[in-house]
């Protein structure tokens, strides 16, 4: 079956607007809440992402410290050749004090690590999963070109970074002649829209592909809790609690009206929420996770049909902040002069 695809920022790589998120296998030590996916289940997983056209995962090594990657590595087996691999590298996978972070020494143990745990030559796009200031950003994209000379990565990227963060990484590359992030990795959701104010207009400029993580907002955008209830025993809300700086009435509300367009479209909830992002400018692919292959299966579905234009805009009001300094003021006073904004996105400009 086939799905959209999009180029993977200014690659040539096409990639699905959905990737299949893995931290819901292993279910080891800090991850446990997330989900406990085993080989058997994750593969069964696999094979329906693949069916749907989905062959694009992403890992990491700290999810489950290692798990995640050995069981996606395993349920791939022999179609990994049919498959895009993406994985991360950062915190902490040992006692040392060289264990995390993005120096050359941690950079190439980590990648050859996760080569081993993923079975696999190669990783299509080896990402760094948050910021690293002790390390010169000179060091840490030295150490990554010469993996993609190496042939052991093809394309790297970036997570969690601030525009600036962002900006001056593309601008080392540059200066120094070495490989460019062509994707950053990112919260964005309906209750989260922070990076609408700055990361998404860098990326749009500088041509770098957007995944999403954490769609439903660690749950919350399922619906499964509504306005007055606590959270449901076992999920991840529960056990983790917010994600980001969510303002929980108005979170509420959103449900409110995801609730009335699933209604009327004989549709799940958690779709209505993840279509919405894959409308949104800027936006590459949105990582779904899953914890049985049942929640699995609605969310790829949420990739077969497509919000009217009435239908996002009822979501962008409800959804809609008050927008920072210096956003509110380039708005009113400059907007026929910008080229990325949030003119329609339904933001309060004070």
């Amino acid at each position: 079956m086939s799905i959209e695809t999009r180029f993977l920022g200014a690659s040539g790589l096409q990639v699905p607007v959905l990737t299949m998120g893995t931290m819901t296998f292993g279910g080891a030590g800090r991850h446990a809440p997330m989900g406990q996916v085993q080989v058997d289940e994750a593969t069964r997983m696999v094979d329906m992402c693949l069916e749907r056209g989905v062959d694009f995962f992403d890992t990491a090594d700290v999810y489950s410290q290692g798990l995640s990657e050995e069981i996606l590595g395993q349920a791939l087996g022999k179609r990994r050749q049919d498959a895009l691999v993406a994985t991360k590298l950062n915190g902490p996978m040992g006692e040392g004090v060289n264990d995390r972070g993005q120096s050359r020494h941690h950079i190439i143990a980590a990648c050859e690590a996760s080569l081993r745990r993923l079975g696999t030559d190669w990783i299509d796009l080896y990402q760094v999963h948050s910021v690293d200031e002790r390390t010169p950003m000179e060091e840490t994209l030295s150490a990554l070109d010469d993996l993609v000379r190496q042939g052991k990565v093809r394309y790297i990227g970036c997570s969690n970074y601030s525009a600036w963060h962002l900006v001056k990484a593309l601008s080392t590359s540059e200066r120094r002649g070495v490989e460019r992030y062509v994707s950053l990795q990112a919260y964005y959701s309906l209750v989260g829209r922070e990076l609408e104010h700055e990361l998404l207009p860098a990326c749009q400029d500088q041509g770098v592909g957007v995944l999403v993580w954490s769609p439903l907002a660690g749950g919350f955008l399922t619906g499964k809790q509504r306005r007055g209830e606590a959270p449901p025993a076992g999920s991840r809300r529960e056990t983790t609690g917010d994600t980001g700086t969510m303002d929980a009435e108005q979170g509420f509300d959103v449900v409110d009206v995801l609730d009335g367009i699933a209604r009327e479209r004989g549709t799940s909830i958690a779709q209505v929420a993840i279509n919405w992002l894959l409308r949104r400018p800027g936006v590459t692919s949105v990582i779904i996770g899953a914890r049985t292959p049942e929640q699995l299966e609605d969310n790829l579905d949420a990739a077969s049909w497509e919000l009217t234009a009435e239908e996002v805009a009822r979501l962008d009001e409800v959804s809609a902040r008050p927008l920072p300094y210096p956003y509110w003021h380039q708005l009113k006073m400059n907007r026929p002069r910008l080229r990325y904004t949030l003119a329609d996105s339904g933001a309060p400009l004070s």
